[in-house]
């Protein structure tokens, strides 16, 4: 049974440790297909789960001939560590960066089925200069809304109480960043903080916020689908969080008012997102796809050559609810990543100059994951093992989409201003590209440099080994 995933991996920006990285803090996975494992063994003893490990990569890996011909795995503390060593080869070479990891079978399921995790429902960004960290997104039904937590709060300091608040530049100038990933706490339900908190609307306060567990809305029921009216011109603006199952009624929901209300411009707002299924990657491409015929290809996804017989393509397929448009401008940061990327780069060899990117360049995924599970230990290794191409067999864009647009629009991301607002910059210069005004073109510099950039100052924070909702939405706490 082949089940294709994009794992988003890209985690934006850089790196944080072993974690996985995309373009601010991150990290992005790409497709991924559910195989059978060749270990029959159960032992679930730490050598036992290297020695499987290692068998997967030889068997699956896409690139094979930067794996050691021999690695003592006794050094190694965890799976995690020995895995990554195994793929260093690759990673010095940007081909994978943390991308072949070990996860939970249990976990990751119950993410991908219906967003289930467990946190305060933020989505967090840093500022390392000015030491300062601030809210992007806050999700619906989670803690944090609840309490009054949004876009543009910025968190001044956290506790467990009162006695023991520490500013949160204090934490940065002592730990780093993954200080705040620290004091923030683990991933449980039922885990309390203390946060003094501050923005335009209510000021300064202290707020107690428990953890619990929640479903994340892929398309927000406030901003995520709305209809703008720019000066006359009618435009159709979506927002994706994940690309997870729930997405697929979210996403045709969306187009069908967009349909309904002959819309043939739009802006699809991909800046934070890490990626997920490739079939709800798929699904997006045929409601942008309503113009296309079965004969043209979505996307093609191939593996090493003694894997060929796994290839396989996707004919756009149109869906009631697809549109035709007539300019497309996407939003996204060094946080798109995985499937977000290949949506955009899907729907390129058809649209060209009348397709951009906005924002800031991508994190760079053109490859994508197989899961091999092992039951019996929860553990399942995602490997990466195929590339990810367009129609027009472009791909191989390790370093963001950027260089590969026709059209690229540079603008900030502004968390004073609601996503999906006009005024906020992003959509106002994605605005500005549909009705043919000016912009300045993005630096097509890698997304590991952004943060050097005046145009990024912040970048979305990621702990050193995030968890699958983690990897799949950057900056999730």
């Amino acid at each position: 049974m082949r089940q294709r995933v994009a794992a988003v991996l890209a985690l934006i920006g850089l790196l944080s440790g072993c974690g996985g990285g995309g373009g601010g803090g991150s990290g992005t996975t790409a497709s991924t297909q559910t195989t059978t494992p060749t270990s029959s063994g159960t032992t679930c003893s730490l050598s036992d789960r290297k020695a499987w490990a290692l068998a997967q990569l030889r068997e699956w890996y896409l690139f094979p001939e930067t794996l050691p011909a021999s690695l003592d795995p006794a050094p190694y503390a965890t799976v995690g560590d020995y895995i990554d060593a195994l793929t260093a080869t690759a990673r010095a070479q940007h081909r994978d960066r943390y991308f072949t990891y070990l996860t939970s079978i249990a976990q990751e399921n119950a993410f991908y089925a219906s967003g289930s995790s467990a946190g305060f429902g933020i989505r967090l960004s840093y500022d390392t200069a000015a030491r300062r960290v601030f809210v992007n997104e806050a999700f619906e039904g989670a803690p944090a809304l609840a309490a009054g937590i949004d876009r543009g709060t910025e968190i001044l300091a956290i506790g467990t109480s009162a006695s023991d608040l520490r500013n949160v530049s204090d934490i940065i100038a002592a730990e780093g960043v993954d200080g705040i990933t620290n004091a923030i706490g683990p991933t449980t339900a039922g885990t309390t903080r203390l946060l003094r908190v501050t923005d335009a609307a209510n000021g300064t306060r202290d707020l107690s916020v428990t953890k619990a567990d929640y479903s994340l809305t892929p398309v927000s029921s406030r901003y995520g689908a709305r209809i703008i009216n720019d000066g006359g011109r009618m435009v159709g603006y979506v927002n994706l969080r994940t690309f997870i199952d729930t997405a697929d009624p979210a996403l045709r929901n969306a187009f069908a008012s967009f349909r309904a209300a002959g819309i043939t411009n739009v802006i699809v707002d991909l800046r934070y997102n890490g990626g997920g299924l490739v079939s709800i990657a798929e699904t997006f491409g045929d409601l942008l796809g309503g113009n296309r015929s079965a004969s043209d290809v979505f996307d093609f996804t191939t593996f090493r050559p003694e894997k060929a017989s796994n290839n396989t393509h996707h004919n756009f397929a149109p869906q009631p609810q697809s549109i035709s448009p007539t300019r497309i401008a996407f939003i996204g940061t060094g946080g798109t990543a995985s499937a977000s990327e290949l949506v955009i780069n899907g729907m390129l060899p058809f649209y060209r100059a009348n397709e951009a990117l906005v924002g800031t360049n991508t994190y760079g995924k053109p490859v994508g994951q197989i899961a091999v599970d092992r039951s019996a230990c929860d553990d399942r290794l995602r490997v990466i093992a195929f590339a990810t191409e367009n129609g027009a067999h472009e791909g191989t864009y390790f370093d963001g989409l950027a260089p590969k647009m026709n059209a690229t629009c540079q603008a900030g991301d502004d968390i004073a201003h609601p996503l999906g607002d006009p005024l906020e910059a992003s959509t106002r210069a994605a605005l500005d590209f549909l009705a043919g005004r000016s912009c300045t073109a993005i630096s097509a510099a890698p997304p590991g440099a952004q943060a050097l950039q005046a145009q990024r100052p912040r970048e979305l924070l990621t702990p050193p080994r995030p968890d699958t909702p983690q990897r799949e939405v950057p900056g999730l706490f």
